[in-house]
């Protein structure tokens, strides 16, 4: 009964939210501007680097090597409304977390993030001596050796555990041992959503198994709430503040359908500059929604980057065809140099400020 409950009071509140969903978006601010309601301005010194002499390119995201034909995407510059973003200093950067670990947490748009940074911090330090660590199948570690930065990348698609049974591969709302895996970090960004949606051969599991049941489906916006609030509770226990800065990454838009930005007859194929409009017709995503409130009842301080409206406004920022290691169109990740600079850029003023 009591599971039953939960979730007719989760779904009652995800129908309130349809109608007000802005009201929950309690946006994160930096000296009390708020950095991430603005508009994207074309700036001709962009990009922040060349994608060529960056050694920790991925060709999924190397949009200039696979022949995209304009180059406008990388020219625009996100100007917030109240106050300037200071300019990133990769140098600065170093010697400000000098000795210190950054551990990104997430999905293939956590890896978008963390190549920007590198690449961003190398075109800065083009000498700066360098070794690059794959360790297992879930991590690599970064390290600037001259300075003993390390940037690391923890690949997970739910944050949740996935485990395998013998009913097949289990999604366990309620598990999170990998976990051990993020401890001893002087920063965490975390980031989960995009495989949430994934259905049919597509997702990685067979099951959803909560509380020793296991489900073959459930809604998905409910699922999510579950394995975050399972992550929130992980971070309240295990996270010391003094010690170690948690961030969240957001909700990443795609672009696949034009209806979106009342363009029906569209995807991200083809587009080439930004949504200028000042309201993004899809409006809030359910799952900002969903993260949010999950967010507001974390005990320990969490600082959202809340890039979701300012990334739909990019509807001219994906590879779509023009990338290596991925077949058809890819309307879900980002060029790079690209959106996700501006997303380290946000990072950077709010550990800046």
């Amino acid at each position: 009964m009591g599971s039953f409950t939960s979730l007719l009071s989760l779904s009652l509140f995800l129908f309130f939210c349809q109608i007000n969903a802005t009201s929950f978006l309690n946006s994160s601010k930096a000296n009390s501007c708020n950095v991430f309601k603005g508009k994207w301005v074309y700036d001709p010194s962009y990009p922040l680097y060349n994608p060529a002499t960056c050694p920790f390119i991925d060709p999924e995201f190397d949009c200039v090597k696979y022949a995209r034909p304009d180059r406008s995407y990388l020219k625009y510059r996100w100007q917030p409304f109240g106050c300037n973003l200071p300019r990133f200093n990769g140098v600065e950067f170093l010697q400000r977390w000098k000795g210190k670990k950054i551990m990104f947490v997430g999905d293939s748009l956590s890896y978008n993030m963390w190549i920007s940074l590198s690449c961003m911090i190398h075109s800065w330090a083009p000498n700066a001596k360098y070794t690059l660590v794959k360790s297992g199948g879930s991590l690599t570690i970064l390290t600037f050796q001259d300075y003993g930065l390390q940037l690391l990348i923890y690949r997970t698609t739910t944050l949740v555990d996935i485990v395998n049974q013998n009913e097949g591969r289990v999604l366990k709302l309620d598990s999170i041992k990998q976990g051990s895996a993020w401890m001893g970090m002087d920063m965490l960004i975390f980031n989960s959503w995009h495989w949430w949606t994934h259905t049919g051969r597509d997702q990685p599991w067979d099951y959803m198994g909560e509380g020793g049941k296991l489900y073959k489906d459930m809604n998905r916006l409910v699922a999510y709430y579950k394995g975050m609030t399972t992550w929130s509770r992980w971070v309240n226990r295990y996270v010391d503040p003094s010690k170690t800065k948690v961030f969240f990454q957001g909700i990443s838009p795609i672009h696949y359908q034009g209806k979106d930005w009342n363009e029906p007859s569209k995807s991200c194929k083809g587009e080439t500059q930004p949504f200028f409009g000042l309201r993004y017709p899809a409006g809030t995503p359910m799952a900002s929604v969903v993260l949010n409130k999950v967010l507001a009842r974390v005990k320990k301080p969490v600082y959202l980057l809340d890039i979701t409206t300012l990334s739909q406004y990019r509807k001219d920022a994906h590879p779509t065809y023009y990338s290596g290691n991925h077949i058809g169109l890819d309307c879900s990740h980002w060029c790079l140099p690209g959106l996700p600079d501006t997303w380290n850029i946000l990072l950077y003023a709010a550990i800046s400020g």
